[in-house]
C-alpha cells in the first residue's frame, strides 16, 4: 500500500501524517459512520458538543454533521490535516477545526458533552510489543491522553472510543479511579469484531473493574515476563481494510 510505513512506529511520528495527508483524500479506520451508527446514537444526542480526538481526514465528523449533529470540534496534530479538513468542509457551519496535540488540549474543564475518537488511540500504540503490558513510555503517552479527556469532559459527559482492541488488552489502559468514569463496551462488524467503548464521566468504576486497576498496578511493580512479540505489519488490515 502506498502509505504503508516502513516501521509501525511511524503511525506515532507527526511527519509521517504530514505526508500521507498531502496526497490522500480519506481513510477509514473500523469502517465508516454507517457501520457503528445505531451504537452511537445510543450514547450521543444531536444536540451535544462534541470533541473529535485526532480528526484525521476521515469523513466520520462530517457524516455526523450531516445526520444532525452540528456542534463539532475537530482536533489534529497535523497542521496539514486541519487545513486540508477545514478548506474541505467550509460549508458545515458550527463545525470547527483547530492543530492540537491530545495530551495538551486547549480547552477549559468541563467543555463537551462527548469526546469521541476512531483509531486515534490504537496509533498511539500500534508500534507496541507485548499486547498484555505496554511499555511505560506508552503508558505515561496514554495516561496524559486520557487525563485530559476526563478534564474537558462534562459531569456526565461519555468518551466514546471505537478500536479494534478487545476489552482484555484496552480497559486496562481505561480503568483509573482518576478519571472518574465508568466503563462499558459493545461491539460491531461481522465475523471480524471492532470495540465501541462508552465511558461516562461521574460514575464509579464498577467492582470489576476497580480490582481490575489494582490488579494493573501490582503488575506493573513487578519484573517484566517474557513478551508475545508481535510482527510488523504487511499492510493495514490489521486496523481497518476488513469488509465488515
Amino acid at each position: 500500500m502506498e502509505y504503508l510505513p516502513n516501521s509501525n512506529s511511524k503511525y506515532k511520528d507527526v511527519d509521517y501524517w504530514d505526508e500521507r495527508y498531502k496526497s490522500e483524500h480519506s481513510f477509514e479506520w473500523f469502517g465508516d459512520l454507517s457501520k457503528f451508527h445505531h451504537l452511537l446514537q445510543r450514547h450521543v444526542n444531536k444536540e451535544d458538543s462534541i470533541l473529535v480526538l485526532g480528526c484525521g481526514n476521515s469523513a466520520m465528523s462530517v457524516d455526523m454533521y450531516r445526520a444532525g449533529f452540528t456542534s463539532i470540534t475537530n482536533i489534529d496534530y497535523s497542521s496539514i490535516c486541519i487545513d486540508t479538513m477545514a478548506h474541505r468542509h467550509a460549508d458545515c457551519a458550527g463545525m470547527s477545526w483547530h492543530c492540537m496535540d491530545a495530551r495538551r488540549l486547549d480547552f477549559t474543564d468541563g467543555s463537551f458533552d462527548v469526546v469521541l475518537e476512531k483509531g486515534t488511540l490504537d496509533a498511539m500504540l500500534v508500534d507496541e510489543k507485548d499486547p498484555w503490558r505496554v511499555s511505560e513510555e506508552t503508558a505515561r503517552l496514554m495516561h496524559q491522553v486520557l487525563k485530559e479527556v476526563s478534564r474537558v469532559l462534562k459531569p456526565g459527559g461519555r468518551f466514546v472510543s471505537v478500536t479494534f482492541a478487545q476489552p482484555h488488552f484496552r480497559k486496562p489502559l481505561y480503568a483509573r479511579a482518576e478519571y472518574g468514569w465508568s466503563i462499558r463496551h459493545q461491539d460491531y462488524g461481522h465475523g471480524f469484531h471492532y470495540f465501541l467503548y462508552v465511558l461516562t464521566k461521574g460514575e464509579e468504576l464498577s467492582q470489576e473493574d476497580a480490582a481490575l486497576e489494582q490488579r494493573v498496578r501490582l503488575e506493573a511493580a513487578a519484573p517484566p515476563t517474557a513478551a508475545v512479540v508481535f510482527q510488523e505489519a504487511e499492510s493495514e488490515d490489521f486496523l481497518t481494510n476488513i469488509n465488515l
